[in-house]
Order: C-alpha cells, then structure tokens, then sequence
C-alpha cells in the first residue's frame, strides 16, 4: 500500500476516522463495520495490533439513548456549541448532553425534540472539543502536592503522559528512589514534601488516585515506565553493558509495570545512566513493552550533531525490536540542523510507507529546557550526582570537562560545542542563587568579569546539581514543518518548577489554537484540535477518549476561538491563557467561567488489559 502524498491518510476496512492516523485497531471478534467504497482514497500502511480496541469512529458509534428514550433530565446540556469533535472534519452547531460523566446525545439541528438538563450552558460562540492530552509532561509530583494544578487544567488538558525521558519514581528500591529524586530535583524538586510510600509503578498509580485525601488528581495521567530508572535499579551508576542477569531483571520490572498499567517505556538519552544503555539492550526491553502493546517513548541520543542518525536508530531499533515508537519532543536544533525539518520528515514518511508505527509529539516554541547538569559530558556523570559533585570539585577533572563541552562537544550537549549565551538559568533550587535566573551564563560571568565555565561550574555545585536551563537553540521553520506532519500529537515538555520556567508548561495548547491556527494559519483549527485530540488517544490506545461521541467519556473543552490565546511569555510564564472558559473531565467541571474549581476528577489511566 502506498503512503498518502497529501498526509491525511485514509479509511482502513476496519473504522478508522481518516484523521486519526496511527496505528489501526485490531478489532478481534468486534463486528466489521459496513463495507465502505474505497475509490479514490489513499491508504497509510498500518501496523497490526495485538489487543483488540474497541474504538469505533464511525459516526453515530456508541449511540446511547435518544431524548425520547430517556425519561430524566440530562446532568448538563451543552447548548449551541460549535462542535470540533477531533477528527479533523469540518465543525458543526449542536447541542451535548452529558449524562453519567459520559457524552449521551449529540442534538444537530433537525433531530428532533432538544434534550433537556439538570444544568445548562449557553455555548453560543463557543468550541467544543474533546480533552486537550498532553504527550509529555513533567508533572510527576505536581500532581500529588498541587491540588489546584491550573498549569494544565486552565489550557484545557485532561489527560497527561509523564515518567517522560527515562527518569521519573517508580519502580524503585530505597537506593534508587533517593538517587532519582536529587538527580531530577531541577524537574520536579526533590520532594521533601512527598510521601514516597511506594516503590512499584501500580503503587504510584495508586497514589495518584487516592491523592489528597482520596479525593483524586486535578487532571488524568498515564505513566511511561522509566528506563534510566529500571537502568538505576537494576545496574546502578556505571557506564557499561547489563550483565546477563542485570537484564534479566530489567525485563522483568519492564513487565511488572506493564502489567501493573503502565503504557509504555520512557528513555532519556542524553541522561545518564540511561544513555549507558546500548541498542541491543533497549531492543530486549522494547520486545517486552510490545508483549503488552504499549509504545517506546525515546528522548533519543541527539537533538543536535547527528540528530537525523538519531532518529534513525530509533526507527530501526523499534522496527527490530517490533514495538511502537512514539518520538519525544521531535525537534532539529543548533545551527547544524537549521531547515533540515523535512529531512526528517521524509525518513518517517518512508518507515510510514513500509509499515512501521510512529508517532510524535512537539511543543510550539523554539527554547527547549533541561537542567545544567545534563550538559556535561556521560562519562563526567558516571556514579551518580555525588561523583558528579566530585569531579566538579577537582580542578583538574573540571578542565577535562570544559575542554570536552567547548571544544570537543559533549554528548550532554547533543555533541555540540556549548554556546554559553544561548544557555539562560531558569530556575535554582537554592533560593539564594537567584540573582543568576533570568541571565545567560555569559551574561552573568560578564558580570563578574570572569570565564563562562567558571560560572557554570561554580553554579553547579553551589545549586547541588539543581539548576533548570532554558537553552536557545530551536528554529522556527522546523517548528512549523514538524507541527504539521499526519502523526504529530502535542506534548509541552512543561517543567513546573523553577522561578522562570519555560511558559510552555502554562501555555503549549492555547499557543496552538491561538497563535498557529489563528494568527498564522499554519494549520486549520480542526486541524489542530485533531492533533491534541484524537491522535495521542489514538496513541494511547483509548477506547472512549479523544473524541466528541455519544457513549464517550465527557473529557471536554469549551473555547473561545476568536480569543484564545497563550498567557505565559518568557518574561511571565505563569500566566494562565485566555479564552477558555470550561473544561470538563467525566463530566464533572474542573475550570468553570475561567476559574479552577475544587474538583478533583482525575485518576490514573492504567493500560488496558
């Protein structure tokens, strides 16, 4: 079968809405639906799927009752909603009942008698999408001590995908979990204000839906197992190959969080210790992730020099390995890469054309942002943060380290010599550093009339490792092309602490729907609404999420698309968007008349079985 020149792919015998183009569901003993006339349609070769997916995007699949049938009123009636229902076709006026936290009846025009509800909202001017879901996020203890948690619930996302990049809390020993915790402080903190109480990933989800006080999380989430973490667990610190057993328990913690829900397998690598892994060994734990049909979600080993044969290794090792591949931030940075987006866009396009399934996800700005200490070179953070604090104490092993990021280009750095002005403090763990926030390191070593890495290096272990970056490197260009592709899915990598933090952890979906699909046209709002939608529930795997449907779960954002629009700048990244006024999550408000409410009405997603 011939890929699909104009990236909209086609519909598959088995269902598939034309716009949600990943993977197609193996329907097992699901019924087929009517045979559908194939002339003139081009079809996106499709990998088979080993778990049945009862989705259904067929119009009218999952009717429930009509009005008629029903003989109570709905809990809400969205009235006169222009319905974007997530599939990348044309908008419609409706109005949406919601009934038991799921959508109940669609009523167009001409149906026939209005339904009626307990609660009414006047939609009049208003979208109405399915719940914004968020590819990649950071918000591993946000969610467990913010209950308000307004970062996401405010841009409309109702659905998160964290343990991203390798490195997040569960599975874990004692050892691992302190390690873990110091060397993503800058991320997440370090969480003395959490009670890790658990060591397994179904003993994190669970402490995500009995969070305060058994009353749940602000928005839903899905968890990636975290390679560098089961790398952390099972070898430890060393840069060298597992030994036979060390994989051998490395599979089986892989295992045991798939089964326990999670939905696939995270990898940082350009972090250690998870970039110690060689392909060989991220192919076996991939073959295990697809045992269980989840999906390998890679921070791959370049995003700089050799940032098109790092793709590349990701494509082939999944392939190998047989295993979904879900590309991580997907972006082509440093001056080396500027325009080279559809270089990378053609070699998906051919993994497309021979069968392979991918995805990816990007955030609509052009900074990324990491932590300082992942700059350095693998071999200066082999052991762990302590033997990273002492080679940075010793003055001879701290010139090896400079000589090796400015001259040589460490692999920290995606083998690019570090270009100190493009490298701003975001955020310090030590409150009494932050003069240095909101200044480039050349900035502030102007300042005190000395060398850049002197600096880095004084800040580095003055901040115990905890130092968040801004790092100014992207291209807009490649931005925009990559935005664009059939299996892009939005993800805003939003790191929430820090005194200034990248504002795409507050602003990456009103940034889409405002500024690319409005303001700039890059692509049509349905579009886009089809890209934050259905695409990563596709993804995801999701039976009753990522799309407006009768019988679906009432995950819901009404906005304003004449408004909406990004709040947080560079200058303020806390500011909240505007232009949405409702969000909803099983029904239930979270975000009514623009203000966060006190529902908690998010739980863990666990893989289905």
């Amino acid at each position: 079968m011939a890929a699909d020149p104009a990236g909209r792919g086609g519909r598959h015998g088995h269902g598939l809405h034309p716009h949600v183009l990943l993977a197609a569901p193996n329907w097992g003993s699901a019924p087929d639906p009517a045979p559908q006339s194939t002339e003139g349609l081009n079809f996106q070769p499709l990998r088979r799927l080993r778990r049945p997916v009862r989705q259904d995007f067929r119009e009218g699949a999952g009717r429930g009752k009509s009005t008629q049938e029903r003989q109570h009123p709905m809990d809400l009636v969205i009235r006169d909603a222009r319905v974007i229902d997530g599939t990348g076709d044309a908008s419609y006026r409706a109005d949406v009942a919601i009934d038991d936290g799921r959508i109940a009846e669609i009523h167009r025009e001409g149906d026939g008698a209005r339904p009626t509800g307990a609660k009414e909202i006047d939609a009049d001017g208003l979208a109405l999408s399915p719940g914004f879901i968020d590819m990649h996020a950071h918000s591993d203890l946000a969610l467990l001590r913010d209950p308000d948690h307004s970062a996401k619930a405010a841009q409309g996302v109702t659905l998160e995908v964290i343990g991203q990049d390798g490195l997040s809390y569960a599975p874990v020993d004692d050892r691992t979990l302190a390690q873990v915790r110091q060397a993503i402080t800058g991320w997440n903190g370090d969480g003395s204000d959490i009670d890790f109480s658990w060591r397994t990933v179904g003993g994190y989800l669970d402490a995500l839906d009995s969070a305060h006080g058994g009353q749940g999380i602000a928005v839903n989430a899905a968890y990636l197992i975290p390679q560098g973490t089961v790398r952390m667990y099972a070898v430890g610190w060393d840069d060298r190959p597992a030994t036979d057993e060390e994989l051998d328990r490395m599979r089986q913690l892989v295992a045991e969080g798939m089964e326990q829900g999670a939905v696939g397998m995270s990898s940082g690598l350009t972090y250690t210790p998870g970039m110690y892994a060689k392909d060989s060994e991220l192919a076996e734990l991939c073959r295990v992730v697809a045992r269980y049909d989840g999906y390998y979600c890679p921070h791959h080993r370049s995003y700089g020099a050799g940032a098109l044969d790092a793709y590349r290794e990701m494509v082939d090792l999944t392939r190998d390995a047989d295993c979904a591949l879900h590309l991580a931030h997907a972006t082509m940075n440093f001056g080396v890469n500027k325009g080279k987006a559809p270089d990378l866009l053609a070699l998906i396009d051919d993994a497309l054309a021979e069968g392979a399934d991918i995805s990816l996800d990007t955030y609509p700005y052009t900074p990324g942002c990491t932590t300082l200490v992942a700059m350095l070179p693998s071999w200066a953070s082999e052991g762990g943060p302590d033997a990273i604090l002492s080679r940075l104490k010793d003055d001879g092993t701290a010139e090896k380290i400079r000589h090796h990021m400015e001259e040589i280009g460490a692999d920290g750095c995606h083998g690019v010599p570090i270009e100190w002005d493009t490298i701003e403090i975001s955020g310090v763990s030590d409150p009494g550093l932050a003069s240095c926030v909101g200044k480039t390191i050349a900035e502030s070593a102007a300042q005190r009339g000395e060398a850049p890495w002197i600096t880095a290096r004084r800040l580095l272990i003055n901040d115990n490792l905890g130092s968040t970056i801004l790092q100014h490197v992207g291209h807009e260009d490649n931005v925009r092309a990559i935005m664009q592709h059939r299996v892009h899915t939005g993800g805003s990598d939003g790191i929430l602490q820090g005194f200034k933090p990248h504002p795409r952890a507050y602003g990456t979906f009103p940034q889409y729907l405002g500024r690319y699909a409005r303001e700039l046209g890059v692509m049509g709002l349905e579009e886009t609404v089809a890209h934050l939608t259905s695409r990563p529930a596709a993804r995801l795997r999701l039976p009753d999420r990522g799309l407006v449907r009768e019988g679906y779960r009432a995950d819901l954002v009404l906005f304003d698309p004449d408004t909406v629009a990004a709040g947080s700048t560079f200058e303020a990244p806390r500011t909240l968007p505007v232009g949405i006024p409702h969000v909803l999550i099983d029904g239930k408000f979270v975000l009514e008349d623009g203000r966060r409410t006190d529902a908690l009405a998010g739980r863990a997603i666990r893989r289905a079985a």
